[in-house]
């Protein structure tokens, strides 16, 4: 039958009728590699007998396997319930006037808030300015790895903002008239629109992870 044996903690196992060596993990419970001897003429007396686990047959595998997709539509439905409360909650949020930039509302989101987003009032120009004219140099005039500045850029215009929402809408307004004007700086005046998009979606996006990167400092 043999032994399996390890070096490390100074233990063996004596395996028992019908067990193999390839039957049991190759590691000990110690974190030390398991070996099969044929006896135990080269161990020393003093080392201890230990219970070692076996390997988890091919059944076992197959049904947890089956247990762990079976438990996805559970994780899921807690996940997507707990995302619903807290969105809920944070509209039920009263503001406290944690604004920058004299931001009407703070990080959380109100029904009153939500409207002011449909406006441009509260679009910070003296920002958006001057970072447009930068991303517009960028995109028409550097093309190549310097166009990964205007993703920098973006991330700053909402970073700058205590209100995520603020930082977002600033930095989507600055990727939409960047991306427009350096269409047309460069002729793609078919690609217009579609540029117009992109840069929506890049000052949406970046807004997000600066407002993101905010918060979390």
């Amino acid at each position: 039958m043999g032994y399996l044996i390890c070096g490390k903690c100074k233990s063996y196992y004596k395996l028992q009728k019908g067990e193999k060596a390839k039957d049991f993990r190759d590691k000990c419970p110690c974190g030390g590699n398991v070996r099969f001897v044929e006896n135990l003429d080269i161990v020393d007396p003093r080392w201890k007998p230990v219970i070692l686990a076996k390997k988890p047959t091919n059944r076992e595998i197959l049904k947890n396997k089956i247990n762990n997709l079976l438990s996805i539509p559970a994780h899921l439905k807690n996940r997507l319930s707990r995302f619903a409360n807290d969105f809920k909650n944070r509209f039920q949020r009263p503001s406290y006037g944690n604004t920058y930039y004299n931001s009407p509302y703070g990080r959380g989101l109100s029904l009153e808030s939500i409207k002011n987003e449909f406006n441009l009032n509260n679009i910070q120009w003296s920002v958006v300015i001057p970072v447009t004219v930068a991303i517009t140099i960028i995109y028409a005039f550097t093309p190549g790895i310097f166009t990964l500045l205007i993703f920098a850029l973006l991330i700053m215009v909402g970073y700058l903002f205590k209100d995520q929402v603020l930082g977002i809408k600033n930095a989507l307004i600055t990727g939409v008239i960047s991306f427009f004007l350096g269409g047309l700086l460069t002729g793609a005046y078919l690609f217009l629109i579609p540029l117009t998009l992109v840069g929506a979606i890049n000052g949406a996006v970046c807004g997000w992870i600066g407002g993101y990167l905010r918060m979390r400092r």
